[in-house]
C-alpha cells in the first residue's frame, strides 16, 4: 500500500498491558468510526506494513486500546511505539454537503461568485491556525482562508468549490 493512497489515522502512543496491547491516539473528531477495524497500516522504516487487529475498544475518548496479531508482549510493543498509523482512503466515510476532506478537493476549480473562476485548487495549507485553500491561476498563487462563511458549495459532480470571498481578498492577488 502506498502512503499516497492512505490517510493518517493517528499514532501508537503507549503500551497498555504486559500482553502487548497498545493505545493508538486517533487524530479524528469521530473516534467511534474506527472502533471495529480489522487491520491498519503502521509506518515502519518509511514503508506501510499491515497489522491485523485481534481486539480493540475505545479508551478515554481519543485512544483505541488495541491488541495486534503477533504482538504478544511488552518487547514486541516497544518495536512499534510512536509509529504512525494509516488506513486506505477508501475507508474514509463519505461526506456530503459542504463537508469535505482536504485531499478530495485537490484539482477542483475555485469559483468566486463575484469574480468567476479564480483558478485550480492545488493544495491545502493547514500548518497555521487557519487552514488555507492554495489556488493557482497561471503563475499566481492565491491563498483563501477555509472559512465556512466563504464556502458556498462543494460541487463534487462538476469538481468545483464555489466561494463568496470578501471584496479585495482575491483581487489583491490578481491585481498585483
Amino acid at each position: 500500500m502506498r502512503k499516497e493512497d492512505c490517510f493518517y489515522l493517528g499514532k501508537i502512543a503507549k503500551k497498555f498491558s504486559y500482553k502487548g496491547e497498545v493505545l493508538i491516539w486517533l487524530d479524528t473528531d469521530e473516534p467511534e468510526l474506527y472502533e471495529n477495524m480489522e487491520s491498519v497500516f503502521v509506518e515502519i522504516n518509511k514503508h506501510l506494513v499491515p497489522f491485523f487487529i485481534v481486539t480493540s475498544s475505545l479508551h478515554k475518548g481519543d485512544f483505541l486500546r488495541t491488541r495486534f496479531e503477533d504482538i504478544d508482549n511488552e518487547d514486541d510493543a516497544d518495536g512499534i511505539m510512536g509509529k504512525a498509523v494509516y488506513l486506505p482512503l477508501s475507508a474514509l466515510p463519505k461526506l456530503d454537503g459542504n463537508r469535505f476532506y482536504f485531499h478530495e478537493i485537490i484539482g477542483f476549480q475555485a469559483e468566486d461568485e463575484r469574480l468567476g473562476n479564480i483558478g485550480e485548487i492545488v493544495g491545502v495549507n493547514d500548518n497555521s491556525a487557519q487552514a488555507l485553500f492554495e489556488i493557482r491561476k497561471g503563475e499566481i498563487e492565491i491563498l483563501v482562508p477555509m472559512i465556512d462563511d466563504f464556502i458556498v458549495k462543494i460541487d463534487r459532480e462538476n469538481k468545483k468549490v464555489i466561494l463568496n470571498t470578501p471584496e479585495g481578498l482575491v483581487d489583491l492577488y490578481l491585481n498585483s
